[in-house]
């Protein structure tokens, strides 16, 4: 969200003076007529399926017109197997403040593949200023737990099992005050225990009062308020009557001299040493891509490494983080949303551990239109062996010639985006096409990706400030076939965390990262997939382990969901 001059030659940072009034009622977005577009030829690739599957779910920004800067931030999301029943079920946050009657919510998919509301009673029902939610199993007991991250701090739940959660902050270490926004879980230092990254915004005071266009008052441009750095947190492992123990290591790590506007972050190993490495999208501000030195400590290398900046030295307004191999290369690239006046980022690695904005080389500098991009996945939906890219847009700046009376958040109203992967190492734009998802208004932030019905296709998962979260299916004709594959290391009882997978047929191969802390203030389905095209059987997989150890696995017959242990396979390498 910078302030910088783009090629249309108007200042960004223009936030909306007005709110929709009837919101503070409990209504939600209804979009204008023309906000609407009409649908177009071609194949649709999703379906709003929001109310067949019973997901009821709309999102509670807080009182109107206070200019309270959280409220056009937040909120998130998360797809996670919360019972064990091998179902994907949803976590959805409010942002409506400690006191709001709105409380996050834990919706529970059924075996016919809808979803009920189960919150009352799983001590994950909490009201507060939410941003986003991180998911691992932070003790090894086999149960994946929930960091929440807030306006000014961050909560803690553990999983006793049948989607019930106890709070677990006190004592955990996790005593954070700062603004958390994205978070992430990682084993930064390699001993078996999930470790903690978090990204925060600004030091934010709301007694500060920012005048906007026209002379009305507006939302503060980020760069008003002194920046915070990113937060490292030390799994301490079991501790004799502590339920979960952290330390702060922020300091010792080296990240507390580097203060910034964080909003999204990954954790990858992006320089081929098989240590993870930590990558920022910093808003208004360079990236910071914190290179893992093997001792505990990073190092801050994103402008010597070519992703710190866009091609032309320009910092621009860095959301959300898509991390994957888009060209088949085997080298995990980074893609960053920007505002409307900006582009949308890709940073393509190449060699190994260098990243160069190929952003107009793939076409997607000139797409049919922009916005101002929060939540993004890379996934293939349409299974032809090439990663696609879904975003969802919504402004921080209200749009040129909106109604000069009240607050609406219809102001910042954008449709969202699909690109698809042609293949070649350019994307097409198939968002007019696609009016399901693509062709309303609506103020998006968090976007989450997965195997939602059971179907071996990539459904997505969105979240829109003051309306409600969609539910979009994946319905794409005569799509490719596909392999699911989850890694999961027997002796910590959880998923692999940092695991790279690469799967062989003849001289073709994929590669896909396990992390789910990715796009923005969400966490995606932890499991590996892969879109195979034409393909009907695999040679071998190869998984690197989060550890650097590399073991291969035997071949499979594709449209099927694999599990690979660590330990099961051939040590190679």
């Amino acid at each position: 969200m910078s302030r910088r001059r783009g090629c249309e030659g108007f200042i960004a940072w223009r936030l909306p003076a007005m709110l929709l009034t009837g919101l503070a009622a409990g209504g939600c977005h209804r979009p204008a007529p023309s906000d609407l577009v009409p649908p177009a030829s071609g194949s649709v690739w999703f379906e709003d399926a929001t109310q067949a599957v019973g997901l009821d779910f709309i999102h509670d920004a807080g009182a109107p017109g206070r200019y309270f800067l959280p409220q056009v931030i937040g909120s998130g999301a998360a797809l996670f197997d919360c019972d064990g029943d091998d179902r994907l079920d949803i976590y959805l946050i409010q942002n409506g403040g400690p006191n709001s009657e709105a409380r996050n919510q834990l919706y529970r998919q059924r075996a016919d593949g809808t979803f009920e509301n189960i919150s009352a009673g799983s001590g994950l029902d909490v009201a507060g200023h939410g941003m986003g939610v991180a998911i691992g199993d932070v003790n090894n007991d086999g149960r994946p737990d929930l960091v929440l991250t807030e306006y000014r701090g961050l909560r803690l739940f553990l999983n006793q099992g049948g989607g019930k959660f106890i709070e677990a902050t006190k004592d955990s270490g996790l005593d954070d005050v700062h603004w958390a926004t994205s978070a992430s879980f990682v084993d930064y230092d390699r001993d078996g225990w999930l470790d903690l990254v978090v990204a925060h915004y600004v030091d934010y005071d709301p007694a500060r009062r920012c005048p906007g266009s026209g002379g009305k008052e507006d939302f503060c441009h980020p760069k008003t308020f002194a920046g915070a750095a990113a937060r490292v947190y030390r799994n301490l492992g079991r501790r004799a009557g502590v339920l979960a123990a952290f330390r702060d290591m922020t300091a010792a790590a080296g990240l507390a001299h580097r203060p910034s506007n964080g909003l999204g972050v990954v954790c990858a190993d992006l320089n081929g040493d098989r240590w993870p490495d930590l990558f920022l999208a910093n808003d208004a501000r360079p990236n910071h891509l914190w290179i893992n030195q093997r001792d505990g400590t990073f190092r801050e290398e994103a402008l010597s490494r070519g992703c710190a900046v866009n091609a032309l030295g320009q910092a621009e307004g860095n959301m959300g983080i898509a991390c994957a191999d888009l060209d088949g290369d085997g080298l995990l690239d980074l893609f960053v949303t920007h505002l409307t006046e900006e582009t949308h980022t890709l940073w393509r690695q190449g060699p190994v551990g260098i990243f160069t904005d190929r952003t107009a080389a793939a076409g997607l500098a000139t797409p049919t239109w922009r916005g101002t991009g929060f939540g993004v996945v890379a996934a293939d939906f349409d299974a032809d062996g090439h990663l696609d890219l879904a975003l969802v847009n919504g402004r921080v700046a209200r749009k040129l010639g909106a109604s000069a009376l009240g607050f609406h958040w219809t102001d910042y109203a954008e449709r969202h985006q699909l690109f698809a992967n042609d293949g070649t190492g350019r994307f097409r734009d198939l968002s007019p096409t696609n009016a399901p998802l693509c062709g309303t208004a609506r103020v998006g932030r968090g976007l989450c990706a997965g195997d939602i019905f059971g179907t071996g296709r990539v459904d997505l998962l969105a979240t829109h400030v003051a309306d409600r979260a969609r539910v979009y299916r994946n319905v794409v004709a005569n799509p490719g076939h596909w392999l699911i594959v989850r890694a999961v290391t027997p002796e910590w009882r959880r998923d692999a965390y940092g695991a790279e997978v690469t799967v062989f047929a003849g001289t073709r191969r994929w590669t896909r990262l396990i992390q789910p802390g990715s796009s923005y203030l969400c966490s995606n389905d932890p499991r590996a997939h892969f879109g195979l095209g034409e393909v009907t059987a695999v040679d071998r997989l190869r998984v690197v382990w989060p550890d650097g150890a590399v073991e291969e696995f035997p071949g499979s017959p594709v449209d099927r969901r694999l599990v690979v242990r660590r330990g099961e396979g051939k040590v190679v390498d």
